[in-house]
């Protein structure tokens, strides 16, 4: 991976960004609209499910298509920065709603392949990343109304996460946390905590006073929830990657932290769901929509 960055960032395009946090799985959703129009993108939203009564929930995706409609916005863009492997993506209803192209990293295949296997999927479950409308390699541009974005791939967690930088606003997915909650796990099939390292410091380049929003936030300490810091304040005080934390450091701390961990509570449903761009696997013959339980596979 090139250590560079290849854009710079167009800080003066300063977007708006409103969260929307879901507390079940903690997961921030945002609505990032473009200063100089109406047009806005939705950056990682949530399909919340009851897993032990296998019920759907579309509220927070609700929430989000009430703020959009009632501000008369455009949504161009749905933003997904990985395969979440703890919510549900609720992409697919957002756009059918109102619109909207759906866009993820391009190393989507490598998950599609790696899951297709684990829950045995047949050849119908294409794993091309045809399910997403855009797949974003690093570097990539594109735009919300006159608002310049950057696609920039930050793997380790996932192979395919991706950073959006929007403006002077980057989201980065699982990759980072607050600085008292540190970084992402790497233990996932295709995650690295070599890797990760390299992603957090590339990305950690960026002009410091860049603004940072989290996917997720576990309020250590039981501090209030938080969403948002900077590029120079992970630097200083990110208690995992601080400036002067070596490779070598973060490496052993990463990998002996992550065998302490038990998996996420819906890293079945959301694998399966996600890997597919939101949507459900196909019905089976008797009409009713099933997700499986691998054995021993995680």
């Amino acid at each position: 991976m090139n250590s560079a960055i290849p854009f710079t960032p167009d800080l003066s395009q300063q977007p708006e960004v409103v969260p929307f946090f879901d507390a079940p799985s903690n997961t921030f959703s945002y609505v990032v609209k473009d200063p100089a129009s109406k047009a806005c993108a939705v950056v990682d939203s949530v399909m919340e499910i009851d897993y032990a009564a296998g019920r759907l929930s579309l509220d927070g995706a609700d929430k989000i298509i009430d703020y959009i409609q009632g501000q008369q916005l455009e949504l161009q863009w749905i933003i997904e920065t990985h395969v979440h492997a703890d919510h549900l993506s609720a992409a697919p209803y957002i756009q059918e709603k109102l619109g909207g192209k759906i866009g993820i990293g391009a190393d989507i295949v490598t998950v599609q392949n790696t899951f297709g296997k684990i829950f045995n999927e047949d050849t119908d479950f294409a794993r091309d990343g045809s399910q997403f409308d855009a797949l974003f390699n690093d570097g990539d541009q594109y735009h919300v109304g006159q608002l310049v974005c950057h696609a920039l791939h930050t793997p380790g967690h996932t192979p395919a996460c991706m950073s959006h930088v929007m403006g002077d606003a980057c989201f980065v997915g699982d990759t980072l946390f607050m600085p008292d909650g540190g970084t992402a796990r790497a233990d996932f099939p295709g995650g690295d905590a070599t890797t990760l390292f390299q992603s957090i410091r590339r990305l950690l380049s960026l002009p410091g006073e860049t603004r940072l929003f989290m996917c997720h936030d576990y309020m250590p300490n039981n501090r209030e929830v938080a969403f948002e810091t900077t590029i120079a304040e992970q630097r200083a005080s990110n208690i995992h990657v601080h400036d002067g934390v070596s490779e070598t450091q973060f490496v052993e701390m990463r990998e002996a932290r992550d065998a302490s961990l038990g998996m996420p509570r819906l890293i079945l449903p959301s694998l399966q769901v996600n890997m597919r761009a939101g949507h459900l696997p196909a019905s089976d013959t008797n009409g009713v929509v099933y997700l499986k339980l691998p054995i021993n596979q995680l």
